[in-house]
């Protein structure tokens, strides 16, 4: 009797696929399922008319989160497209080249200078890794414009505005010999990032009328965080910001200001001592300047960094007219315990 084969295993009917529905579903529920795991629509649609079928339709549809998208090779050229687009567009109005990057935005102006005529001309500065940049949007217009790779010099320097206050500047200077003096919402930070970008680009030394370097040397230039005893109406207070100091002077930011609340020149630092005062950085001296306006306070954590270069800004920037030292004159100022 031939063997007869095995019958095979009988196969449970699947039942057909129908809608559900679960009270308990809430909208957020269904929106984390298409989102994170997504959704396929097959449709087949007829209109018709009368019982006359006229317009079919045939939809295949895939809903899902960016990321599922992109996670099963789905709309991956339209996302690079648009990321490369919005990279163009993050200029602020500024045209970026391929593969260009912008550091930093904010605004700012040009000087123009000439013959006809010559006056401050409003925009904003854009650094990026290639090239500086003041733009006007209305009507647009490129003010200026340098190949980070042109340029020669950057420094601050300061100049007396029209009102009488004293702004700072960034003065930039180029290898073929031009120049132009840029204003910025903040010029400490814009020059600090162009040095980072540009390395080539040094602060040249500041020279005085007497052939001489005014103020102290580059490697004698500090910064870091400070503390300065801001003077107000209703009292002093000390406030948290940045303090640098270079040959141009020393200078102090918070960072919620749009101007340097304090802006001293080497010739205006007469004195520098320490004092056992309190003050927010935890230690028990306040380093305080001796200037024509009077005391500033400051405090830092790391005192003997600002100390050395400070006083050699004050021996630097004294005439010493009267014969006396500076460390005369600041023992004479004021008590020293």
């Amino acid at each position: 009797m031939p063997d007869r084969a095995p019958a095979a295993p009988a196969v449970p009917a699947v039942p057909s696929l129908q809608p559900t529905r679960d009270p308990r579903v809430t909208l957020d529920d269904l929106l984390e399922v298409v989102l994170n795991k997504g959704a396929v629509l097959h449709l087949d649609l007829i209109i018709a008319v009368a019982d006359i079928p006229l317009i079919g339709v045939n939809v295949r549809a895939a809903i899902a989160g960016m990321e599922t998208m992109l996670e099963y090779g789905m709309l991956r050229q339209w996302d690079e497209a648009t990321r490369a687009w919005a990279e163009r567009s993050g200029g602020g109005g500024l045209e970026l080249r391929d593969g260009e990057r912008l550091i930093t935005r904010m605004f700012g102006g040009h000087r123009l200078t000439g013959e006809v005529y010559s006056g401050w001309r409003p925009g904003s500065v854009h650094l990026t890794d290639r090239r500086l940049v003041v733009l006007r949007r209305e009507p647009r217009e490129v003010l200026w414009e340098a190949e980070l790779a042109e340029l020669e010099s950057a420094h601050l320097e300061t100049e007396r505005a029209v009102g009488g206050e004293d702004r700072t500047r960034l003065r930039v200077r180029l290898r073929d010999g031009g120049e132009a003096l840029l204003s910025a919402a903040e010029p400490e930070r814009l020059h600090r990032e162009l040095l980072e970008q540009a390395p080539g680009a040094k602060a040249p030394a500041a020279v005085d009328g007497g052939g001489g370097t005014a103020g102290p040397a580059e490697e004698d230039g500090h910064e870091g965080h400070l503390w300065y005893h801001e003077p107000r109406r209703g009292g002093a207070m000390w406030r948290g910001g940045r303090g640098r100091l270079d040959a141009g002077g020393l200078t102090w930011k918070s960072p919620v200001d749009a101007r340097p609340a304090l802006v001293l020149r080497p010739g205006e630092l007469l004195g520098v001592r320490l004092e056992e005062r309190d003050n927010p950085a935890g230690g028990p001296y306040t380093l305080v300047l001796d200037t024509p306006g009077g005391e500033v306070a400051l405090a830092a954590d790391a005192l003997p960094g600002w100390t050395g270069p400070l006083h050699r800004m004050a021996a630097g920037g004294s005439g010493q007219e009267d014969g006396e030292s500076p460390e005369r004159r600041r023992d004479d100022g004021g008590p020293h315990r």
